[in-house]
């Protein structure tokens, strides 16, 4: 069973956390959110509070085979035990994906360097020694996937469901969602 954990700080964009952590469980994946504030509550940039499943500092990475940072904000950059976490994990040979302005994260530790990647309109220059990609809604480049909004984000999450479990799983779910396969 895969173990993905997707990141929540303040002003999170939360189509992007909870599309994709939905997506996720549909396709049996096992889903942790995690938050970076110190609290379990965590309130979205559309002031949407959802609490998530574990801190930051409790959360157990060792079985981890993804790690996921929505977008919504630049908060993220702020949190140094995320950074390190990210860099250590890819480091690792492990799948990282960020969606909208988070692929700027990825950039800022190095992470995309040499890599295709997408993002949020405006965020472009900071994907450091990325390959941009802007007008594609995903792109996957080895262990790195970067999707480039809110409004992409099933897309998103269903390239990290068809990477964790496969073309046929992807395909099934897309089907529940009513979306083209």
């Amino acid at each position: 069973m895969a173990h993905v954990f997707v990141f929540l700080t303040t002003g999170f964009e939360e189509i992007e956390a909870l599309a994709t952590v939905d997506v996720l469980r549909r396709a049996q994946l096992d889903v942790q959110t995690v938050s970076l504030t110190g609290e379990r509550q965590v309130t979205g940039g559309h002031q949407v509070t959802v609490q998530a499943d574990v801190l930051f500092e409790m959360a157990d990475f060792s079985a981890a085979q993804m790690l996921v940072v929505p977008g919504g904000t630049v908060k993220y950059a702020e949190h140094d035990g995320l950074k390190q976490r990210l860099l250590a994990f890819a480091q690792q040979g492990g799948k990282v994906a960020a969606i909208c302005a988070s692929p700027a994260l990825l950039g800022g530790i190095g992470l995309l360097q040499g890599k295709s990647a997408t993002c949020y309109p405006g965020f472009e220059d900071r994907l450091t020694g990325a390959r941009l990609q802007a007008g594609s809604a995903v792109v996957v480049d080895g262990l790195v996937t970067t999707g480039r909004g809110p409004g992409l984000t099933l897309d998103f999450a269903l390239a990290l469901v068809e990477q964790l479990a496969g073309k046929a799983k992807r395909d099934e779910v897309a089907g529940q969602l009513l979306l083209a396969h």
